[in-house]
């Protein structure tokens, strides 16, 4: 699962884009406590989502030409020009090119060989979130791809991701980790398309901790909501369930097994 001691190629940031940002505020609120902190006006509506003082998460609105409203993924970069100029070279794209944010960082857009966008971060002041793994944070991500032989591969030329096999029940999953930090710091998973018909697009899932997987599903119906797969118990894994706000960005949730000590 993800913590904040974020190393190269993690996962350390986490936004949606969505056409209505007062209403996400309040459908996030209502769902996981956060709070929305606009981060001022040079940063043209940009803000962050909070629980307990700490960020979870950015949210900024945006135009129908921007594209439809989803939560994109960052991850941890020591150079985003090389992570760009890389992405390239290995047959993938750039959206944003390279950007400085405010003297907090630089941050870019890519997109892999199917065309997934992601982002990178480059921290300067600002490191990433301030809490991660904990209940109301994100947990995990999971890419949807058709192709993971090519996936893997571009995402190990970017990022320098590192992929292994992990055996469950039903057949393999395949898990992602930061090179050379082993299996425990495990922090997502690719999922090949044609095994998942829920999942008909290429794109990445952030998955959000919560104590109450079946709770969480209700409410968020409640507050309008889609419920795009209703709470499952995942041997070894844990309960989730899959969802999209009411503009529909696409997310997941969870209420992680207990660690084993």
């Amino acid at each position: 699962m993800l913590t904040t001691r974020y190393v190269t190629g993690a996962p350390n940031w986490v936004d949606v884009g969505t056409s209505d940002i007062d209403g996400t505020t309040s459908f996030y609120g209502e769902l996981f406590g956060w709070r929305f902190r606009s981060a001022g006006p040079e940063a043209g509506g940009y803000g962050f989502f909070e629980l307990d003082g700490r960020i979870v998460a950015g949210g900024r609105e945006t135009t129908p030409e921007q594209g439809p409203p989803s939560w994109t993924v960052y991850f941890q970069t020591p150079d985003a020009q090389a992570a760009a100029k890389t992405s390239e070279q290995s047959r993938g794209g750039v959206l944003v090119r390279p950007m400085d944010v405010l003297g907090q960082g630089t941050m870019a857009i890519l997109a892999d060989r199917a065309g997934v966008p992601f982002g990178v971060w480059q921290p300067g002041r600002l490191g990433g979130l301030g809490v991660a793994g904990d209940t109301g944070a994100l947990c995990w991500v999971e890419l949807y791809t058709a192709d993971i032989a090519a996936a893997a591969a571009y995402y190990r030329a970017v990022l320098g991701l590192e992929t292994s096999a992990v055996s469950f029940p039903g057949g393999a999953y395949t898990c992602v980790n930061p090179a050379g930090e082993g299996e425990e710091s495990m922090f997502g998973g690719v999922v090949p398309l044609a095994d998942d018909p829920l999942e008909t697009d290429a794109h990445w899932l952030p998955y959000f901790a919560v104590d109450d997987t079946d709770a969480v599903v209700a409410r968020a119906r409640e507050l309008g909501g889609a419920v795009r797969m209703p709470a499952t118990d995942i041997e070894g894994v844990g309960r989730l369930a899959r969802l999209a706000d009411p503009y529909g960005a696409r997310f997941a949730v969870l209420r992680p097994l207990p660690r084993e000590v």
